[in-house]
């Protein structure tokens, strides 16, 4: 067995480097720029108001002042702007030259075409051109993209982004046993659920998915399922990766040419992980038990993917404070469901119950509390780390 770090290492070489293609920013949330955004022009284009008010020189105040004109955003005023005098200005119109403040209206008593000020404080009101951003700033985010992204590269007159494609995943699970849900199972059969959890992680990563017809426990059905994975940058199998008679995904991916890169490894729910490269897509046989697999996925299918996107593949742990003293960890680095409780730092409580079939407990926990190999005996208020779910 290698451990989890290894296998990381191990999974992440099989990324191959993102593809590019090109998509209208409409288009492009959760996507990852491979390219810079370059802002087409300065925003502000020019010394806006930030409030509906009265444009003047500071020097003038407390006035009275005399009010020239009008300013509207789309309607500029396009006269000068001698001294003792104001225009009238709304949100994001320009401040003409000349003026260097604006003050809100309810400071202001007006009679006629003269105004007077009361204390107008320190703020001047005008949002400075360019202090947004100016034309030709980069944005590069190392994250998929936002809605507030997608807003800025709007605003920055950007109308098409060069992004990774999405990667290609077929999801394959696989047992006489598996019914699809909303079937009734026959004495002995479950229903298939993996398949759905695994395809959700991997839409949640950026991939584009496939979820494949299940696979029966023979061979000539294995292989059809693979070849209809033809294409894909990633086949991810579910179960069916041990030794046993029925258990024929190793099998089968040998027979048709996977370059194993490690099969086992020190961590729990998850030791039976294999990985490797089919052709030209990478492959990861996850467990088949349930929490398992999804862990499994968590740690190393969605860091894969983002991996494949020029991402930072993660997973990012927290810091938090134990909320119950543990016994001594085993020699497998232990991935516990917890809940986290509300404190200065996050307070995390592990599950008493830590049955790796229990999928109720995992829809339960917010954290994966991470206990290394050999991890002594830990008290409460110990200082832990965590993968938020």
């Amino acid at each position: 067995m290698i451990s989890v770090d290894e296998a990381r290492d191990l999974v992440l070489a099989l990324a191959h480097p993102p593809s590019p293609e090109d998509v209208a920013v409409q288009d492009a949330l959760g996507r990852a720029l491979i390219a810079p955004a370059i802002a087409g022009l300065t925003q502000p284009p020019f010394d806006a108001s930030a409030m509906d008010g009265y444009a003047l020189r500071s020097a003038d105040l407390p006035g009275p002042l005399t009010v020239i004109g009008t300013a509207a955003a789309g309607v500029p005023y396009p006269g000068d702007t001698p001294p003792g005098s104001a225009i009238r200005i709304f949100t994001g119109a320009p401040v003409p030259a000349g003026y260097d403040r604006v003050v809100m209206q309810e400071i202001v008593t007006r009679e006629g075409d003269h105004i007077t000020v009361a204390d107008a404080g320190h703020n001047l009101n005008i949002r400075l051109m360019g202090n947004d951003f100016s034309e030709g700033t980069p944005f590069l985010p190392p994250r998929p993209l936002r809605a507030s992204d997608l807003g800025l590269i709007a605003a920055m007159n950007v109308a098409r982004l060069r992004v990774a494609r999405r990667p290609r995943v077929a999801v394959l699970a696989g047992g006489d046993e598996l019914v699809l849900p909303g079937e009734t199972p026959a004495a002995g059969q479950i229903i298939s659920s993996n398949d759905i959890a695994i395809a959700a992680l991997a839409r949640e990563a950026g991939a584009d998915v496939t979820v494949l017809p299940l696979a029966r426990d023979t061979e000539d059905s294995l292989r059809d399922r693979f070849a209809q994975a033809e294409g894909c940058d990633l086949i991810v199998t579910i179960g069916g990766a041990s030794v046993g008679d029925h258990d024929l995904i190793g099998k089968v991916s040998a027979d048709l040419g996977m370059q194993r890169s490690f099969y086992k490894l020190a961590m729990r729910p998850g030791k039976p992980l294999m990985a490797g490269r089919m052709g030209k897509a990478a492959m990861l046989g996850l467990p088949g038990n349930p929490v398992s697999a999804i862990v499994c996925a968590k740690l190393f299918m969605q860091p894969l993917l983002r991996a494949m996107q020029g991402l930072p593949p993660g997973p990012d742990l927290q810091q938090g404070i134990l909320a119950r003293d543990l016994p001594p960890e085993g020699d497998r680095q232990h991935y516990q469901r917890a809940r986290l409780l509300p404190g200065e730092q996050p307070r995390i409580d592990p599950f008493g119950d830590q049955d790796s079939a229990r999928l109720w407990l995992l829809a339960e926990a917010d954290a994966l509390l991470v206990r290394p190999a050999h991890d002594a005996a830990r008290p409460a208020g110990d200082r832990v780390l965590f993968l938020p779910l």
